[in-house]
């Protein structure tokens, strides 16, 4: 846990250690026993330094745990987009976590972690093998920096192009799951949690048999490798990227398939989803939130932006970010059928708004982009605190999502149920065994 070590979670660190569990496994065997129905964890992609500070913040106003979901895209060996390694990013985090003398568990994690789940994997048309070690090192350098979850997510296979058969996926996820737990033995490292599952079309496990199927046939081989129980399923809720949509009902299913097999339901794509709060009771036990945030980011920007412009100032930046995402190139994976092989700057100025607001995050950290934002900050240091201002700004969209999920004074509410107050040991590990 990267967190400042504090009383609280000191004692947190305990209650897992004597039962031999990770503290994200605790966290989900607590909301599925004396919680279950009541809270959703919420994961928040890390993907700018903006949208990690504002996640810490958001975690200490709300008296929360935090989870971060961190892609191979994000974070990894190379860098990432964002810049930071998984050692960088984990010591980043500790960093500000002492700096905010923030008490609350903090869980670093691996988000779809898998062969061809990072862009670079098909850019550089890889051959399996060589993408599977890949993603084998990444699990490494993952528990060496500490994450507590790693999400295992083998369901992309460009060679099935009808979809990878269900009994491979498992096998795949057997296999990267058993490399992960022999490194971290080996290293002396702590339990650490799992998620399994995905709520991709086109290959994932996005259809109800398929998702029961995989459940049922990853329980068998877990058993028979004696493999830990993964503590989130990810599955499809009914959201997409550009979607709002939430079902509700379909969520219940999954959440029931999902709590017997020892694990609580997942959601992803949560950015701007309709009735959030709707989540807890449906049996969503984890959301993961982040291109959202970096639209949040910028929209704040873009405010700056004009302000600066009221000025008579210009850092040039909002040209510096357009050009980043266009030479990049990144913006043509989110293309509909109909878009696809005309130049950006064919495509409606709605859709190149849309992919500018959503491929912005890619960019942040492209020298020319840095330079422009440091100049419109520059430009601002006299009338306002810039950064202050984008860091606030996605500090209040996490936090919606907080409440939205009665997540606010979670860690009194946990802590009795662990017995420091309400329900007692002996009460708790009953509902949960």
């Amino acid at each position: 846990m990267p967190g400042a070590r504090s009383s609280r979670t000191t004692r947190l660190e305990h209650h897992a250690g004597t039962r031999g569990l990770s503290v994200a496994r605790l966290l989900v065997d607590v909301l599925a026993g004396p919680l279950a129905g009541r809270h959703t964890l919420l994961a928040v992609c890390p993907n700018s330094v903006a949208v990690t500070r504002a996640a810490l913040r958001a975690a200490r106003a709300a008296d929360t745990p935090l989870f971060f979901a961190a892609t191979l895209n994000q974070v990894d060996r190379d860098g990432g987009y964002t810049g930071f390694s998984p050692g960088t990013f984990a010591a980043f985090v500790r960093e500000e976590c002492r700096n905010l003398d923030l008490d609350v568990p903090v869980v670093l994690g691996l988000d779809h972690g898998g062969p061809w789940k990072k862009d670079a994997h098909r850019t550089d048309r890889l051959p399996y093998a060589r993408v599977f070690d890949e993603v084998l090192r990444s699990l490494e350098a993952c528990l060496d920096a500490g994450y507590g979850l790693l999400h295992i997510d083998p369901t992309v296979d460009p060679g099935w192009p009808g979809g990878v058969p269900v009994e491979v996926i498992v096998e795949r996820t057997v296999v990267l799951m058993r490399h992960a737990e022999a490194y971290r033995r080996r290293a002396g490292y702590p339990p650490v949690a799992y998620e399994v599952g995905t709520e991709e079309t086109g290959g994932g496990l996005d259809h109800e048999g398929r998702f029961a199927a995989f459940l049922e046939a990853l329980e068998a081989a877990l058993e028979r490798d004696g493999l830990p129980r993964p503590c989130f399923v990810v599955g499809d809720v009914g959201t997409t990227l550009d979607g709002r949509a939430f079902d509700a009902e379909r969520a219940r299913r999954l959440a029931a398939r999902a709590h017997a097999f020892g694990a609580v339901l997942k959601g992803h794509y949560t950015d701007d989803v309709e009735r959030p709060e709707a989540y807890p009771a449906a049996g969503v036990g984890g959301a993961n939130i982040g291109p959202g945030l970096a639209a949040v980011e910028y929209a704040a920007l873009m405010e700056l932006v004009a302000h600066e412009a009221r000025l008579g100032l210009d850092s040039g930046f909002a040209g510096a970010l357009r050009r980043a995402v266009v030479a990049g190139g990144r913006w043509r994976k989110w293309l509909r059928p109909d878009e696809r092989g005309r130049p950006f700057g064919a495509l409606a100025p709605e859709r190149q708004a849309w992919l500018i607001e959503t491929g912005s995050r890619y960019v942040w950290t492209q020298p020319d982009v840095r330079a422009a934002r440091a100049r419109l900050y520059a430009h601002l240091a006299p009338h306002r605190d810039a950064d202050a201002y984008v860091v606030r700004r996605i500090q209040e969209a996490i936090l919606r999502y907080a409440r939205a999920f009665n997540l606010p004074g979670f860690m009194d509410r946990l802590l009795a149920a662990l017995g420091e107050g309400g329900a007692s040991p002996a009460q708790f590990q009953e509902s949960t065994a």
